[in-house]
């Protein structure tokens, strides 16, 4: 992809309705979480542009990997304060239990060996510590958009389920953005049937991508933005969503 490409995507982690929505609720649930504990070893996993990162870093130490070597070298020049390292999700260069969290938000739907990152993450997670992790939801969803940004699949909650091996350690597992799901299967249905989506991940165009979509201060954003964020209180309360856009789920590995 190209260098604006990244420059359109760091712009939009940082000021876009739904980045900042989503990353109200993960960062919400990362700090209830740990219930007030500070200076935590945190690895996030699959960057992309730092921002969340960033919010992190609230919590304690971050060290960032990215595997992308493109957006690798874009996210060290334009966040040189992030300990950022070159890296995969399948072969993480750390030592068993390392990280008091252990974070890929969005991540997991890129690699088609989801089982192993997985793994590797409990890996490198400290016992008693936290992995935290988000995918999109529903192949029913999948547009034009997951071909762009070169998903291999959307998930359901309980193939995270699966993933998350032992089951019983899970912390939280529920879908979200569940208030917007009807208008975006409703657009993602119409621009299915209207032929936009197309089933060729070599193409990094992103024309077509959600977030070229009211990605302004305008009211509609500002509702977009409301509407999503109304699920706090939920997601506080460990509220299980019958259905979402995406799923979050939560697991600590258990303390022998």
């Amino acid at each position: 992809m190209d260098k604006q490409y990244y420059f359109d995507y760091y712009q939009a982690e940082r000021k876009h309705w739904f980045f900042k929505a989503r990353n109200r609720i993960i960062m919400q649930h990362v700090a209830d979480l740990i219930k007030n504990k500070k200076d935590l070893k945190i690895l996030n996993i699959g960057v992309a542009t730092g921002h969340t990162s960033e919010l992190l870093s609230e919590f304690g130490a971050v060290k960032s990997v990215e595997f992308d070597e493109d957006c690798f070298e874009f996210t060290k020049k334009q966040c040189p304060q992030l300990d950022l390292i070159r890296g995969s999700i399948l072969e993480l260069p750390f030592e068993d239990s390392s990280y008091d969290i252990v974070c890929a938000f969005d991540v997991i739907e890129h690699i088609e060996d989801d089982a192993t990152g997985v793994t590797e993450m409990q890996r490198v997670c400290k016992k008693g510590g936290n992995v935290v992790l988000t995918v999109p939801a529903f192949m029913s969803l999948w547009s034009h958009h997951d071909v762009i940004n070169h998903h291999f699949k959307r998930y359901k909650k309980s193939e995270i389920k699966s993933l998350l091996t032992p089951n019983s350690n899970i912390v939280y597992l529920t879908y979200f953005n569940f208030f917007l799901f009807p208008p975006v299967w409703l657009f993602r249905k119409l621009n299915n049937l209207l032929g936009f989506t197309s089933k060729d991940k070599s193409k990094d165009d992103s024309a077509g991508s959600d977030l070229e979509m009211f990605k302004d201060k305008s009211i509609i954003s500002k509702t977009l933005y409301s509407i999503l964020s109304s699920e706090r209180p939920f997601i506080k309360r460990k509220v299980v969503m019958p259905f979402g856009v995406s799923v979050l789920a939560s697991w600590v590995k258990e303390i022998e």
